[in-house]
């Protein structure tokens, strides 16, 4: 697709829902909003000069990446030490009783409280990450994107980009296991606690 074919005005009404929502994974809910407003000036500025040679997708995820990784930057930099990154609520702003694994949608209320609760414990866990990892975890898990889009995204090799994924997903497991059991409730539902904090 090359930028004749599409105004700003179609690119914006198409992505700027879907940019927001990965931006509030990656930067949490605060930031969000003004940062998707940032990557859409930027798309605009920058659209005559995009030429195809990806796609429109992965061009308007490249420029949100970069904006998201420059502010996550910018904030570790700021931040006092020992302050976590994101409030809890920021990386589970999602689709109210949306699953982030499967997409699945519930129908009882129960069952909305579980998955919202494992989602929240999931997302809690993603964004301790460090922001490598974090940035292809929720390009790969939460926005479903391939391993050849990431690829290009990051600006990596498909090789690399795998082993980045394989490494990612093997510390948020790692992560996982340390901090929430895992278990069946009554109707057989995947859900999960989180561990006490142990003692210092």
């Amino acid at each position: 697709m090359k930028n004749g074919e599409i105004s700003f005005q179609q690119i914006y009404d198409e992505y700027q829902g879907k940019i927001c929502r990965y931006l509030t994974r990656m930067v949490g809910e605060n930031e969000a909003e003004d940062l998707t407003q940032e990557v859409f000036v930027k798309i605009g500025q920058a659209l005559e000069t995009f030429r195809g040679e990806s796609s429109l997708s992965t061009w308007i995820y490249q420029i949100a990446t970069n904006a998201a990784l420059d502010r996550l930057r910018r904030s570790s930099n700021n931040r006092p030490a020992g302050e976590k990154l994101l409030p809890v609520e920021a990386i589970t702003e999602t689709k109210e009783d949306e699953n982030i694994w499967t997409g699945e949608v519930t129908v009882s209320t129960e069952q909305r409280v579980i998955r919202q609760e494992m989602n929240g414990c999931i997302r809690e866990i993603i964004q301790m990450l460090p922001e490598t990892h974090r940035s292809v975890i929720v390009l790969g898990e939460l926005e479903g994107l391939s391993d050849a889009e990431i690829a290009d995204i990051l600006g990596l090799t498909l090789p690399a980009a795998k082993i980045r994924l394989h490494r990612a997903r093997a510390r948020l497991r790692k992560e996982l296991a340390t901090a929430c059991v895992f278990y069946r409730d009554d109707r057989q539902e995947f859900a999960c606690d989180r561990k006490a904090p142990q003692p210092d």
